[in-house]
């Protein structure tokens, strides 16, 4: 009988050492679950936050475009005659040939 007590104290230590390791290893486990869950939305917040200045630079970008195109244009009937005709008058005084200039009297 003694025999038998010792196999059963036994065996049932080896039961606790068993349900003991069950156990830290389901803690371990849940652990690294809330820290893998928790980095996720870390990283879901961190995503939003790049595509909406994504979003903000995409947008900026195509006014810089557009502005660069309007300057573009501008550049082109600065060098056009019609232009320099119109600065001609408008700040020099002056006129073409086949055109008289009336002032009002003061």
């Amino acid at each position: 009988m003694r025999r038998q007590d010792r196999t059963a104290g036994k065996k049932k230590k080896e039961k606790a050492a068993n349900r003991l390791a069950l156990m830290g290893i389901t803690l371990v486990v849940l652990s690294l679950a809330v820290t893998v869950h928790l980095s996720g939305i870390s990283m879901e917040e961190k995503d939003l936050q790049y595509r909406l200045k994504e979003e903000q630079l995409e947008k900026q970008k195509s006014e810089e475009e557009q502005r660069a195109q309007e300057l573009e244009e501008y550049r082109i009937y600065v060098q056009t005659k019609e232009y320099i005709e119109k600065v001609a008058k408008e700040k020099l005084g002056l006129v073409n040939k086949d055109e008289i200039l009336l002032k009002p009297e003061k």
